[in-house]
């Protein structure tokens, strides 16, 4: 395989949940350290959204389980749980790659019974985190979704989709693709704290220059907003303004949440780098996941200037009748309960 001369390791384990055991690899690269791939070969690779979720998609596709950018805040981190890993470390250390997904993806599309509904990823974990680096598996996606001509959308903190630029622009020019990156802060010590191994935030607003340029509706999301954390109001505008210049169309806040499993590796990660704030979010999320409203009104107003959360993004474009029927800014403008599967 491409990938196999990386190899320094090779083993199999067996995964809850897959019939075959896993290879499992390590590669000989600074960013892979003490990271291991759990490469298994997956029946189905399209995820229907369930039928309670007001999510304006009902079709996900995500090619990698945990994730090696190690956000202390990331939703999926419980996920790993079904794995028998933990939401911790083994969330950002145990990487499960589909190495088939493209495959079994163009099989799915090209059932006679497949509509063509919006097909979104990103949702979970992000497709381009570093490992796709090594076993490009985005590029066979983008096509299986090209040929069949399916609506698809991107969420990613990564400039390595310009990788696909062609393939994309290729999409967008049909009216079939959107993307979205997400910029939590511009702010250095707060993005290398929170998000410790991801591309710097301003490579992505590079990238959404260039996906523009591109031809391709890119928006950006300031997500997700943290009390105390890269809140303040300077450091917000300055986002807004790079990512106007950049040619988003839009640019959209979120207020962070916190869920089970989530919230006890956060938790930790403040006691231990910003104590100060423990009783600050004590008070915020002691109720539940969610900051009061109060408080997420705030945080939106940062970026809308009005405390009125359904105000529109400062900048938003009207989009053309022709492109995605949902991006991942305009999924993040709904009720907060919805924010969970874009984080």
């Amino acid at each position: 395989m491409r990938w196999a001369n990386l190899t320094v390791e090779a083993e199999t384990a067996h995964l809850p949940g897959y019939g075959d055991d896993a290879v499992v690899r390590t590669f000989d690269a600074p960013e892979a350290l003490d990271v291991r791939f759990y490469e298994v070969r997956a029946r189905s690779v399209l995820n229907r959204v369930p039928a309670r979720s007001t999510m304006p998609f009902r079709w996900t596709v995500n090619p990698y389980r945990g994730c090696t950018h190690a956000c202390v805040y990331c939703f999926a981190r419980p996920t790993h749980r079904y794995l028998d890993f933990d939401a911790g470390r083994d969330f950002e250390r145990e990487i499960i790659v589909k190495v088939n997904a493209p495959e079994v993806l163009a099989r799915e599309l090209a059932r006679p019974g497949w509509e063509r509904e919006h097909v979104a990823l990103g949702t979970n974990t992000d497709p381009y985190q570093w490992v796709e680096a090594r076993y490009r598996l985005m590029p066979g996606i983008w096509s299986a979704l090209r040929e069949s001509r399916t609506p698809c959308s991107v969420l990613t903190k990564s400039p390595l989709l310009l990788r696909d630029l062609p393939l994309l622009a290729e999409l967008a020019a049909e009216g079939y693709f959107s993307a979205a990156l997400s910029v939590p802060t511009l702010d250095e010590r707060a993005w290398r704290a929170t998000e410790p191994h991801t591309p710097h935030p301003a490579a992505r607003l590079e990238a959404v220059a260039k996906l523009t340029r591109a031809g391709i509706p890119t928006s950006v999301l300031i997500a997700p907003l943290m009390p105390g954390i890269n809140d303040d109001p300077r450091s917000v505008r300055e986002i807004v303004a790079r990512a106007r210049d950049a040619g988003a169309r839009s640019v959209t806040p979120i207020a962070l949440h916190l869920r089970p499993g989530v919230r006890e590796v956060f938790m930790d990660w403040l006691e231990e780098e910003r104590s100060e704030l423990l009783e600050r979010y004590a008070q915020l999320y002691g109720r539940g996941a969610y900051a009061p409203a109060q408080e997420r009104h705030r945080l939106a107003s940062l970026v809308h200037g009005k405390t009125d959360r359904r105000t529109a993004a400062r900048f938003a474009q009207r989009r053309d009748a022709s492109a995605p029927a949902a991006d991942a800014a305009s999924r993040a403008r709904r009720s907060p309960a919805e924010q969970e599967r874009l984080f």
